[in-house]
């Protein structure tokens, strides 16, 4: 099993969303952060002054999905959220070594 995170802007996420839904990811988890990358924030002015914003708002994605989803899921993720701009965000994987449902108790991929 394998879990992938991705930080992305916040008006990809329904995109993202339902092309994950599609390849038969179950679900997710979705949590607003900001950070930044390369571009280090931005400038705003607001009544002709200059601020500096160091975070920039974007969304976090985790799914804990089967292997076998993995190269599709990424796909998915890099068709649906770029925008070919700076800040498009990033994929992280890992690899889950157990997962346990709760409710029933099961264990492994069922679990998912």
């Amino acid at each position: 099993m394998k879990k992938i995170e991705a930080i992305i802007k916040p008006f990809k996420l329904e995109d993202v969303k339902n092309a994950l839904h599609e390849i038969g990811v179950q679900g997710m988890t979705v949590s607003d952060v900001k950070g930044f990358g390369r571009q280090k924030g931005f400038i705003e002015y607001y009544r002709g002054a200059e601020y500096h914003i160091p975070f920039i708002p974007k969304v976090k994605i985790e799914a804990v999905i089967p292997e076998s989803l993995l190269d599709e899921a990424i796909d998915a993720i890099c068709k649906h959220a770029q925008t070919g701009k700076i800040g498009d965000g990033k994929i992280f994987v890992s690899t889950i070594d157990e997962v346990v449902r709760i409710r029933t108790g099961e264990r492994g991929q069922p679990a998912i």
